[in-house]
């Protein structure tokens, strides 16, 4: 499905559903999103956002010739505790059986993912990231997405970005995605906090891409998303790893 998301084309969930497992799932976009879809009769969503498998569409991705960048699992989580791992073996295996597509793979349960791949090789088409929305639970996912070596490309999604996170080791992380809440119950995201990221990821070469302020913007104003817009002091920074 075509998505919405700046940084993907398309959005692949071979499952949908999720948990709460830190605070930046509280305001959760998918969460609302599938309440509205169960609302509207669609019949993948008839579990509403409970954990739900649909083996129906492991295939999607194979239907579409044209190389696309797929956002794997942006209505649930691929390391969810309750997904199997003989499941996510199928859906590697659509990922290796289709090299003209990329695939960007983003968890909060990067303890999993990082377990999962132990063993496993990982496909050479597919982006490995995690959340980092604040410093306790964020911060130990980079180390998880450090030691996956073998990916070629690991990165961080810091948004919603929570709280000044401070010094960050980005050693093996190729990019860094961050962005400010959106919705009526957002939580601000102050300026010095995406200026410090930005600025460790240009002394430490990694490609930086600021997706966009929010409901709340730099000057700290309660508005539209649309209005807050994505400049960050005068310009956008949309940087892609290579």
């Amino acid at each position: 499905m075509a998505s919405k998301i700046e940084w993907t084309e398309e959005t692949w969930n071979p499952s949908v559903g999720c948990s709460p497992v830190s605070p930046g799932c509280q305001n959760c976009y998918a969460k609302t999103m599938a309440k509205r879809l169960q609302a509207m009769g669609q019949k993948d969503y008839n579990n509403g956002f409970k954990f739900t498998l649909l083996p129906h569409r492991l295939s999607a991705p194979m239907d579409k010739k044209k190389p696309t960048l797929f956002f794997v699992n942006s209505m649930s989580d691929l390391f969810h505790e309750d997904m199997p791992d003989e499941y996510i073996d199928k859906v590697m295996d659509t990922i290796r059986f289709t090299p003209q597509h990329k695939y960007q793979i983003l968890t909060k349960r990067s303890e999993r993912l990082l377990e999962y791949f132990q063993h496993r090789q990982i496909p050479a088409n597919t982006m490995l990231g995690a959340t980092v929305e604040n410093i306790i639970h964020g911060l130990p996912r980079i180390e998880h997405v450090r030691q996956l070596t073998s990916a070629p490309i690991r990165f961080l999604s810091i948004e919603p970005l929570l709280e000044d996170i401070g010094t960050l080791n980005l050693k093996n992380i190729d990019w860094v995605i961050v962005g400010g809440e959106s919705g009526p119950k957002a939580r601000p995201m102050k300026q010095e906090w995406v200026t410090s990221i930005r600025d460790q990821c240009l002394s430490q070469d990694v490609s930086f891409y600021f997706k966009q302020w929010g409901t709340w913007g730099a000057d700290m104003v309660k508005r539209s998303k649309k209005k807050n817009g994505r400049l960050l002091e005068g310009r956008k920074w949309v940087q892609m790893p290579a």
